[in-house]
């Protein structure tokens, strides 16, 4: 351990002399109070710490003690249903100590550290070691288990970086603390439950995994038209009050990933109160109990030190990581990156860096991208399958997609949900703006959907171009009104009124219309693209819309979301023939007349 003096202060950032031989991103413990800091510059003896703690009162010439360890977090059973700040210092047990502010210096256990876990041996491990079999200590081997949560089992794994070696002993099925060691090396390296790992270190895979299986999340719009596949990222950008914390929210609940973690990234105290309120009173749709139990949260608010928000997205995607590794597929929600990355101007500019665009430092793109990049599908050192997901909301001033974080996120992720402020304003939830947004991963996924519903490529294509075109004559409509339209342009405009109502427009309140099963969603688009097929060919033949519009079938298309449960999809049958019935008889009457 070296022990410097602190020179300067400026904000969050302290330059510390004496500390030239310790290692970069190395933590410090700065002045008397042992506040928490990480080196992210050398300059010859001198040391350029930024600190994650609220550093007044800090004097020049107070000990700088560098500990010789990266930042690194303490991964093992216990996560789940936690609340951490960004450095994973425990809120609710320093809530206890501190009340609602925490002191400078407060320590904490990330885990629990005196309660015992039921720790399950792995039963063919197990035998070999009893019969004298050689079973290399590899990262990633499952040494056992335990039941973390009633929805949640947390796999005991050998850690990366283990020297090569070979496993003396397992211990037998009992209750143990995190601390305790469940297995020995032929080394005499002892692997307790819990293990540290470094932050800003991606942890290793066996290697990647194509995107080809969708994560469905229940939101019409998204599965459908602009899918999300598992170990992909995407990114929700939109202006104050448009819904991202709202839609971020709702996949969290109902999403099919085994494990969610959710950042509250310079979110304002208000929002992250609703989130830590709400989120333990959320059913969990799997099981039927608390959402919390496979759920975990870092709130780092607006008024907390900022140099923590720069960090506390790399300590949820290294939580992700840990979790994947045990072949679990894992949801991030970050919100927001645009706070993180207003965290990143605010500290490149007490450190004196040249600004780029907007004031945020040259290397916010490589910042970005090395935070997407640590999603993906992948096959794990264990031998399964496990995936992180990153969904990243971005907060563009005033809704300017334009600005530099919104631009440099979209050449990192691969699917872009477009919040619309017009459409927030209509009360139309999810806003996700249907010419704004676009997925590259809908190809990738088109053969899982299609194993569901054949037509899924089809309908899919012949409904975006509808609202393209409907784009385009609602333009023409507010220069010379609608009467101008031939019926078969109106049909266009009524087609995608039920699109946008009876579709795309979710009610997160309404019991049946909440989440949207699969089969559901591709049989529904299915009747409104046949309607139109239907009706067009009906006007073909000379028939006026306004006999199409007194059957009822634009209302009743609009209702069936909120009127046929998940689990009664016979019903579409039903209202299908008497749609059809409806139209083939008003087509064979035009047909008869154009024969006579």
């Amino acid at each position: 351990m070296l022990e410097g003096r602190v020179r300067r202060i400026s904000g969050p950032i302290v330059r510390a002399t004496g500390l030239g031989g310790a290692g970069l991103f190395d933590v410090v413990e700065v002045g008397e109070k042992r506040i928490i800091g990480e080196i992210v510059r050398l300059e010859g003896e001198e040391a350029v710490i930024q600190v994650y703690e609220d550093n007044t009162g800090l004097q020049t010439g107070a000990p700088a003690v560098s500990t010789g360890r990266p930042l690194s977090v303490l991964l093992g059973p216990g996560l789940l249903g936690s609340i951490y700040d960004g450095i994973q210092r425990p809120l609710e047990l320093l809530y206890g100590k501190s009340g609602a502010f925490m002191t400078p210096g407060e320590r904490g256990n990330p885990l629990n550290t005196e309660k015992k876990w039921h720790f399950v041996p792995d039963a063919a491990l197990k035998e070999k070691i009893a019969k004298g079999e050689k079973v290399p200590a590899t990262a990633g081997l499952i040494l056992g288990s335990i039941q973390e949560t009633e929805s949640v089992v947390c796999k005991i794994m050998i850690p990366p970086g283990i020297k090569d070696s070979d496993i003396r002993s397992l211990s037998a099925e009992g209750d143990y603390t995190v601390l305790e060691e469940v297995a020995k090396t032929s080394l005499g390296e002892g692997i307790p439950m819990a293990q540290w790992w470094p932050v800003r270190m991606p942890r290793p895979t066996a290697g990647r995994l194509p995107p080809d299986q969708p994560l469905i999340t229940g939101e019409r719009v998204i599965d459908v038209f602009f899918p999300l596949s598992k170990g992909g990222t995407a990114a929700i950008p939109g202006g104050f009050g448009t819904g991202k914390t709202m839609t971020q929210h709702a996949i969290a609940k109902w999403c099919d990933a085994d494990v969610i973690i959710y950042i509250g990234c310079g979110e304002r105290g208000n929002e992250m109160t609703d989130v830590l309120t709400e989120f333990p009173e959320l059913q969990d749709p799997r099981t039927g109990r608390s959402l919390m139990e496979r759920t975990l949260l870092i709130a780092n608010t607006s008024n907390m030190p900022v140099a923590a928000r720069e960090v506390s997205i790399y300590t949820g995607v290294t939580l992700a990581e840990f979790y994947r590794d045990m072949g679990y597929h894992v949801a991030i929600m970050a919100d927001s990156t645009s706070r993180w990355a207003e965290a990143l101007r605010e500290l490149s500019g007490r450190m004196e860096e040249m600004p780029a665009e907007e004031g945020f430092p040259a290397y916010l793109p490589t910042r970005l991208a090395e935070f997407y990049e640590r999603a993906g599908r992948v096959s794990t050192l264990s031998g399964g399958e496990g995936s992180v997901s990153i969904i990243g909301a971005v907060s563009p001033p005033g809704g300017d997609f334009s600005e530099p974080v919104t631009q440099h996120t979209k050449r990192f992720i691969r699917c872009f949900w477009a919040l619309d402020r017009e459409l927030a304003n209509a009360r139309h939830y999810p806003a996700i703006s249907w010419t704004d947004s676009y997925s590259e991963y809908a190809e990738e996924v088109r053969p899982w959907w299609e194993r569901v519903n054949a037509i899924w490529a089809t309908v899919r294509s012949q409904c975006l171009d509808l609202l393209k075109s409907d784009q385009k004559l609602t333009e023409i409509v507010r220069l010379i009104g609608p009467d101008a339209l031939p019926d078969e342009q109106k049909l266009v405009l009524v087609t995608s009124d039920i699109i946008k109502d009876g579709y795309l427009q979710q009610n997160s309140f309404d019991e049946i219309d909440m989440y949207c099963v699969p089969a559901k969603q591709i049989r529904l688009l299915e009747l409104i693209m046949e309607f139109h097929e239907r009706a067009r060919t009906c006007i073909k033949l000379g028939a006026p819309l306004t006999k199409i519009s007194v059957m009822g079938l634009k209302e009743g298309l609009s209702r069936l979301k909120s009127t046929v449960r998940n689990e009664d999809l016979g019903e579409f049958d039903t209202f299908a023939a008497k749609m059809r019935s409806q139209l083939e008889e008003l087509e064979r009457s035009y047909r008869t007349r154009e024969v006579l």
